[in-house]
């Protein structure tokens, strides 16, 4: 299905979009800053515990043209925008940047950085994933390295492994998989007061109950 798509993953200028909305960042070094977010299907990665997994298949979802979604998030009151997915490194990003910096937004790309990261951007917050491994471009373009911890023995060895990749002033998170939340919590605040150089990301928007 993703081949099908390639000359639209290639041009950037229409994106297939799954839902845009103004919100409040819930995760990570942005949490508690309003936001709009642009959420683009394409997917190829498959995580199990995704909370998304409609944005997988990019035929869902109808193609719109960039300077709409941007024109969308002109009309809010958001001053950043934030794009996720799906797998937003599928795309070339560059036309989104542009019509965005001409409005002045700061822009934020939310990916596991499985492919070359297009596009100038204000923060890039790589969150890896075992099923297909960030490029080694995507280690060091990233302002925030974000590992969702779902098995306890198995991830924060991987996190470990994955801070090794990152540039020295790549901030560190850990995030509990939120099915596991009640049983990770614990565990990862000892882990990350034994370890300091890490930070705890909260889904705060699940807790607020906002989107």
């Amino acid at each position: 299905m993703l081949k099908k798509y390639k000359e639209i993953f290639d041009k950037g200028t229409d994106l297939p979009l799954v839902e845009d909305f103004y919100t409040i960042q819930g995760e990570g070094y942005h949490t508690g800053k309003p936001a709009y977010f642009i959420r683009i299907g394409g997917c190829d990665i498959g995580c199990r515990w995704c909370d998304s997994k409609i944005s997988w298949n990019p035929a869902e979802h109808r193609l719109i043209s960039v300077e709409e979604v941007v024109r969308k998030a002109v009309e809010s009151p958001a001053k950043a925008v934030v794009v996720t997915g799906g797998e937003p490194s599928l795309y070339n990003l560059e036309p989104l940047c542009t019509e965005l910096k001409k409005h002045n937004i700061e822009n934020f790309l939310e990916t596991s950085g499985a492919y070359e990261i297009s596009g100038e951007w204000d923060w890039i917050c790589l969150s890896p994933k075992r099923n297909k491994l960030p490029v080694p471009s995507s280690y060091e373009k990233a302002n925030e390295l974000k590992v969702i911890i779902f098995d306890l023995e198995k991830d924060f060895e991987w996190a470990e492994e994955l801070s090794k990749n990152v540039g020295d002033d790549c901030l560190l998170y850990l995030q509990s998989e939120w099915s596991q939340y009640v049983h990770n919590v614990k565990p990862i605040v000892e882990y990350v007061k034994n370890n300091p150089k890490w930070n705890i990301s909260l889904q705060s928007h699940k807790f607020m109950r906002i989107p």
